[in-house]
């Protein structure tokens, strides 16, 4: 799920969310910046544009899409335009597509913090993970106020099997989301890679405060105290497609560290294709439901 303004004509993502609050990842001022420096459009591609946004904003993506490309056309040297199509085919999940009008983005405006952040996520969701770590790192160098909120950072690191980099992600990540089972989660499975589970077991970070559910559940199965058969059953208590969800795709990266196969690939596949899930962690099963299939 995204959180997005519109804002001077501008389709702003300020936060992204995983974990049940918001977590502030987009500085305002910097895309406003952004904007001011942006060469001036002609008036009919600025009204494109502006009607583009309006389509984007009440979910009305193909005509959107359409007026999105006349103002491309109109005004091909116009990141913003650029930038607005790339999230049209974001918004489709057509990565390759997104991914090279974020491209074009980039080379007409390579300060631009927040085309960087979208091209680092679609480069995830492509199985890029490489270069999305290098757009993450991009987005960081131009505003390095917002590394240790940069948990995306951290899960790309994870799949890119830079362990070490990861732990130290979701340790920076602590310092400003104290609250958060799946910070230390993803803290423990880097842990886990980088140094065996003993040691994942005995750094898991404590978490007190997160009341979702079946996050209590799945914080004790990776401390070893609890069982899959507990975070299942918080999860149905509960009711709904997210903690189910949850449930599934934390037993599976559970069963992962623990090197049961079959079991990680039963709750993955559930995780990825039974629920849904239209977020950024939905993503992140259904990236991880496609590389257990590629190594089949």
């Amino acid at each position: 799920m995204v959180d997005s303004e519109y804002v001077n004509g501008v389709v702003i993502q300020r936060k992204l969310i995983c974990r049940g609050t918001w977590t502030p990842i987009l500085a305002l001022a910097a895309l406003v910046t952004w904007i001011s420096a942006c060469p001036a459009p002609g008036a009919e591609g600025d009204e494109l544009l502006k009607r583009a946004l309006d389509g984007l904003r009440m979910g009305n993506s193909e005509e959107a899409m359409v007026l999105a490309s006349e103002a491309t056309q109109k005004q091909p040297t116009n990141a913003q335009a650029w930038f607005v199509r790339g999230v049209l085919f974001e918004r489709k999940r057509e990565h390759t597509n997104a991914i090279a009008n974020f491209d074009r983005a980039a080379r007409l405006d390579p300060k631009s913090a927040i085309v960087f952040q979208h091209r680092g996520a679609e480069h995830f969701r492509a199985g890029n993970f490489k270069e999305s770590i290098a757009d993450f790192d991009r987005f960081i160098e131009l505003m390095p106020s917002q590394a240790p909120h940069h948990w995306q950072r951290g899960i790309s690191c994870y799949y890119a099997g830079k362990f070490d980099e990861g732990r130290k992600q979701f340790e920076s990540h602590q310092t400003v989301n104290r609250n958060d089972v799946e910070n230390a989660v993803w803290h423990f499975l880097c842990t886990t890679r980088a140094g065996g589970i003993e040691r994942a077991r005995a750094s898991l970070i404590p978490i007190e405060g997160d009341t979702r559910v079946p996050m209590k559940e799945i914080h004790a199965l990776f401390a070893g105290r609890g069982s899959a058969e507990d975070v299942l059953a918080a999860a149905k208590k509960a009711g709904g497609d997210d903690p189910m969800f949850y449930a599934h795709l934390y037993l599976g990266l559970y069963y992962e560290a623990t090197g049961d196969k079959a079991k990680t690939r039963e709750h993955i596949f559930k995780a990825a294709r039974e629920f849904k899930a239209d977020h950024y962690m939905g993503d992140v099963a259904r990236v991880h439901a496609r590389v257990l299939e590629e190594v089949k």
